[in-house]
């Protein structure tokens, strides 16, 4: 254990605020302690001489050798009792106390004194407003939930105490057992990624389950993760999906890669298996306690009957599985095994009067087979076998081939004693189908995770004072949003981009036409840091010969003129025409996140991108890994690969530039947004035509 192994393995808790009070916080605390909890318990209450027949202290400097202090006072007076606990050396603090942070500006203002004490006395503190921590090695259960869990590998945090109590009860029910529980509540002190870390050190901890609305520090947390899922699942329910606020709208970027996408990014790089639903958090939390991870991505199904096998074979098709494909050997032995008009092949139909030894005889053959990954079991009611007898042969087999299963017991109450023998084996048992198939495609999940390439992000030779002396120059005048007019911050981060000059009069756009297309048609663009979609208004001209330029700058300026009649115009650019037609149009940008700092996304690009929504998102720096997968990740793809008979593209200097881009947003935190659309993806590299960004002239 790490840091916080007093915290959950305490020798002595003292409830501060215990009390006899029927239905109080401080009486139901000091109960739960008192029924299971292996240590000593001290009551602190000076307005009381026994509370539950234990003699009461007036406070904690009474005390000495104290591991826990559990505070279930009122917050006008916690502050005082926290920096005691402090002073008196106790190390562990639970708030079980509301009043703080959630509580408007008062409460505000005493979280935040809340934090400073801790940081003065290095305290170790859940909470505030938490409903408390529980420990079933210890017996330890220091919340005012209503019963414990039962003992189990798996340890829990939760955003919300009510479903702590939620999950526990539910737990109980199917049999699921918990290591270590917390709330934790406003997170002044502790937070998500401190318990990660700690229980990817534990060696009793086999799965971290999570309930979070939000994380703190972003950061962190996928550092956290990320290497503590190298070893031990992770699976989490985040609530709390919201639009893209309408001030990250300012960019094609910001409109595709709000907060829940953050989210998204970072468990997938983190390796965190997300959930949506409580029943998915139990079914994973389940399997992955109990089974061991699959060899390959097979699955057989054996089933007494037709229409199930016919919907599990339906769900493994859903899933990131496949029907295993039976060897010769296996067919022929499954032919000479069961009875005419059972299926010998996948999904194995030992039909309806199977007795159990057919059962048994079944799994035996289809458990031998190399092809086999994984098996699931599906068994209805009959008069031939009893679920009781099924479910012993399943975990025995289990146990001798080392093979992850899951079962469907299609059945009611005559389930129940099967159900819990599996459940003493490590089996996950489902009325559905399609859950025991969804369980199994967890394993495969954290089986990749644990199999991923792990390597840092590269590090490109960069000119990054030429990158910072452009974002101060535009920060010294006044700007925020700028154009192509900044190209030359792309090239000094290695990105290609076509020859190109701006300039100011019809005079200029003539010469400068000339001497960049040599000759040949050329691009104009419209340059004005307050016109963000130039193609809407008719601001670019593609294909321009050199006679044309004059009007071609006079018009381009009086469309701008006309469309926004205050708008700054810093003049027009002239660039080098590139064949975009034999290449594909891509976006990479960058917007920063509250919790997670820098995403960077990639997707289809063009004047349609706001339309197709065709990118996906990863959170700065990205690894080269991380970046292949996102190419991967786009339903536009086969684009890349040289569809309908094009070249496939470059997908190496495409890597490339969405990495530098990458270190770009991480070295630059006055980058707030910014979008190279389109990047042009050939078979000959990928090349930079256009640009938008937003800075922080506070942080340039």
């Amino acid at each position: 254990m790490g840091e916080l192994a007093r915290l959950f393995g305490p020798e002595r808790v003292a409830v501060v605020g215990a009390t006899e009070s029927e239905g109080s916080v401080g009486r139901a605390v000091t109960e739960n302690l008192l029924a299971e909890f292996d240590g000593e318990v001290f009551a602190v209450n000076p307005t009381k001489d026994e509370v539950l027949g234990l003699p009461c202290h007036d406070a904690l400097g009474d005390l000495s050798n104290v591991d826990v202090a559990v505070v279930v006072i009122p917050p006008s007076v916690a502050l005082d009792v926290i920096r005691e606990a402090g002073e008196t050396g106790i190390g562990n603090v639970v708030v079980i106390t509301a009043g703080f942070g959630e509580a408007g500006t008062e409460g505000a203002e005493r979280e935040r004194e809340l934090r400073e004490i801790a940081t003065e006395y290095d305290l170790n503190l859940v909470g505030p407003n938490s409903l408390g921590i529980m420990n079933t090695a210890r017996g330890l259960n220091a919340t005012f939930g209503p019963e414990s869990p039962a003992p189990g590998s798996i340890s829990f945090m939760s955003q919300s105490g009510a479903f702590v109590t939620a999950v526990v009860d539910r737990a109980n029910d199917r049999d699921l057992g918990f290591k270590d529980v917390v709330s934790v509540g406003n997170k002044a002190v502790l937070d998500e990624s401190d318990f990660v870390a700690e229980w990817g050190d534990d060696p009793d901890t086999d799965v971290i389950l999570g309930y979070l609305e939000d994380v703190v520090d972003g950061r962190s947390f996928l550092e956290a993760a990320r290497e503590v899922t190298r070893e031990t699942p992770m699976v989490v329910v985040k609530s709390g999906r919201t639009e893209a606020g309408a001030s990250a709208a300012a960019s094609h970027t910001g409109a595709m890669a709000g907060s829940e996408r953050a989210y998204e990014a970072a468990f997938e790089q983190a390796g965190v298996l997300r959930v949506s639903t409580v029943q998915e958090l139990f079914d994973y939390a389940s399997i992955l306690a109990g089974q061991p991870l699959p060899e390959t991505d097979g699955v057989a199904i054996v089933t007494n009957a037709g229409g199930p096998g016919v919907m599990t074979t339906d769900a493994v098709g859903d899933a990131g599985l496949s029907l295993a494909s039976f060897a010769d050997e296996t067919v022929d032995a499954f032919q000479a095994a069961l009875p005419d008009g059972a299926n010998v092949y996948n999904p194995v139909d030992i039909i309806g009067d199977a007795p159990i030894e057919r059962f048994r005889e079944a799994l035996d053959i289809a458990l031998a087979d190399p092809n086999v990954g994984a098996t699931v079991v599906v068994a209805c009611p009959t008069a031939t076998f009893e679920f009781a007898d099924l479910a012993e042969s399943v975990a025995e087999r289990q146990a001798e081939h080392e093979t992850p299963m899951a079962v469907t017991l299609m059945g009611g109450s005559s389930t129940r004693a099967a159900s819990e023998r599996l459940a003493e084996a490590g089996i996950p048992t489902y009325f559905d189908p399609a859950r025991a198939v969804a369980s199994l495609d967890a394993l495969r999940e954290y089986r990749e995770v644990r199999d991923r390439e792990r390597v840092g992000p590269r590090s490109y030779d960069v000119d990054r004072e030429r990158a910072r002396s452009i974002i101060r120059t535009a920060a010294d005048r006044g700007a925020t949003r700028l154009g192509v007019e900044a190209m030359d911050l792309l090239a000094a981060y290695g990105i290609p981009i076509p020859e190109g000059e701006v300039v100011s009069g019809r005079a200029a756009a003539a010469e400068a036409t000339e001497r960049i297309g040599d000759g040949e048609d050329v691009v104009m663009k419209i340059v004005s840091p307050d016109i963000l979609h130039k193609s809407d208004i008719g601001g670019v001209a593609v294909g321009v010969p050199p006679r044309e330029a004059g009007d071609t700058y006079e018009a381009l300026v009086t469309r701008a003129r006309n469309y926004q009649p205050d708008a700054t115009i810093l003049g027009v650019q002239v660039q080098k025409l590139r064949n975009t037609d034999a290449g594909v149009e891509t976006i990479v940008g960058i917007n920063r996140d509250p919790s997670f700092g820098p995403l960077v996304l990639f997707g289809l690009g063009g004047i349609f991108v706001e339309v197709l929504e065709d990118a996906t998102v990863r959170v700065a720096p990205v690894a080269e890994p991380d970046v292949r997968e996102m190419l991967d990740d786009i339903e536009a793809a086969p684009l890349l690969r040289g569809a309908r008979g094009r070249d496939p593209v470059d997908e190496t200097a495409l890597v490339e530039v969405i990495g530098r881009v990458s270190q770009l947003a991480t070295d630059f935190p006055a980058i707030v947004e910014l979008d190279v659309n389109p990047l042009v993806a050939t078979a000959d590299g990928a090349t930079a035509l256009d640009l938008r960004l937003t800075i922080d002239p506070e942080k340039a």
